[in-house]
């Protein structure tokens, strides 16, 4: 079965998604374990592009990014009412 184009679409944000995921992953990673300066302009460029990887996605599948955002934070509010600890999430119930 040939992909639609909608669905090639939204292949290539999830792996622009991805990529850019990695490069924040990898600088953040080298100035933990390997001892570099932390480039904070390139990292923000980086999360910048995750940013619009993500509102693409939203568009493509036609969900709102701040509905997306707020849903998010409603399930963080149940999962963790009293603010996050390494207890809750230990022992979260879901």
């Amino acid at each position: 079965m040939e992909p639609t184009p909608d669905q090639l679409q939204l292949a290539n944000m999830a792996l622009g998604l991805a990529g850019e995921a990695g490069e924040v992953a990898d600088a953040i990673k080298k100035h933990v374990f390997h001892g570099h300066d932390l480039d904070m302009m390139a990292v923000g460029k980086e999360l910048g592009d995750l940013i619009l990887y993500i509102a693409a996605i939203c568009t493509i599948l036609d969900l709102s990014l701040g509905g997306v955002m707020q849903a998010n934070i409603e399930k963080l509010r149940r999962r963790y009412p009293d603010g996050f600890s390494v207890a809750a999430s230990v022992n979260r119930v879901e």
